[in-house]
């Protein structure tokens, strides 16, 4: 099973930020942590599938879990 870590952070602006680190330029803006997070896991999935439906990823992405930091 792979864990990806979620950073997340706070802009000046209020907003907050949240990043997968495993997975470059996966990131995501919320107006809340929550929001950010959950927006940005939905994003890896997203670039998960499109590596797994072209055959860019290897078979430990078939188990995967989020951890945030």
């Amino acid at each position: 099973m792979i864990t990806f870590r979620v950073e997340i952070e706070r802009e000046d602006d209020g907003r907050w930020l949240a990043e997968v680190v495993e997975l470059p330029g996966v990131l995501a803006y919320g107006e809340t942590q929550e929001a950010a997070v959950s927006k940005v896991q939905a994003l890896a999935l997203r670039v998960i599938a499109e590596r797994l439906e072209h055959g860019e990823a290897g078979p430990e992405l078939l188990s995967i879990s989020f951890n945030a930091a």
